[in-house]
């Protein structure tokens, strides 16, 4: 049986180092490859990857591990390390600095331990089953919005809401919310867990990009689901709902539950 605060001691180890590697790189002159789904890879991002997973099998040499830019090794494992060496490499490769290093600990395929490490700004979103989450060691927490109308809300890439359903959620967002900002990746998921927005909606995603923030914001109070309200797993299909309190991610699925009656009459 693993201590899950041995593991959490590891990851930010293991994030100090990575993002001291990341940093090297930063603002410097990078040849940029596009991979088969047209994202943008480095080898920043290879060699960061290469090092979480020296790491991990040094340390825990039975445990799997599924990353972005390597094969997935051992996943039959009752613990699994989900990485993402860069989340964000669209801001990584244009000098901005909301890019993070992503680790999950799973357990029985549920998020025990996930940690969002921003190099470029110092700060780090900690959680672990059990404990309320924390920014730099301290706790944080959502915030107490309940309805549509007076939340916050953040997407990365408006873009990606394709197709009737899709556009739809994307257009009460834009229409109901308070406000609706873009951009951010994995650091929307710390504003969420910090009680600075209140609602994150998205689409398109990895298991490596939403797994390691699962438990950060069940650990400051909030709700993160698939759009169905359907706990997340490295087999969901990637439509991501996080929010600060059960009563807005409430308010959420009936919207999705509206659309999709309405695309099926």
């Amino acid at each position: 049986m693993i201590n899950l605060s041995d593991a959490l001691r590891f990851s930010s180890e293991v994030a100090d180092e990575a993002g001291r590697m990341a940093l090297r790189y930063f603002r410097k002159p990078l040849t940029v490859e596009l991979k088969a789904d047209e994202s943008p890879v480095t080898a920043v991002d290879r060699e960061v990857e290469a090092l979480l997973r020296s790491r991990i099998i040094q340390a825990y040499p039975d445990h799997g591990i599924y990353g972005e830019e390597e094969a997935p090794m051992n996943l039959d494992s009752p613990y699994v390390w989900v990485i993402d060496p860069i989340d964000g490499t669209k801001s990584f490769i244009t000098g901005h600095p909301l890019f993070g290093g992503l680790m999950a600990l799973l357990q029985g395929g549920e998020p025990c331990l996930g940690q969002i490490d921003m190099p470029a700004t110092g700060e780090r979103w900690s959680g672990l089953r059990g404990e309320p989450s924390t920014l730099n060691g301290s706790p944080c927490t959502t915030s107490d919005c309940r309805d549509l109308s007076a939340a916050f809300v953040y997407t990365t890439d408006p873009f990606l809401f394709a197709g009737p359903k899709k556009h739809g959620v994307f257009k009460a967002l834009k229409e109901q919310a308070r406000l609706i900002r873009y951009g951010g990746d994995c650091y929307n998921y710390g504003m969420l867990a910090s009680g600075l927005c209140d609602l994150v909606v998205e689409t398109g995603l990895e298991p490596y990009d939403y797994l390691p923030v699962v438990q950060i914001v069940r650990g400051a109070g909030g709700v993160i689901t698939d759009w169905h309200g359907m706990p997340l797993g490295i087999g969901s299909n990637g439509d991501v709902l996080a929010a600060a309190t059960p009563e807005l991610h409430a308010q959420m699925l009936d919207h999705f539950h509206q659309l999709q009656a309405n695309e099926a009459a």
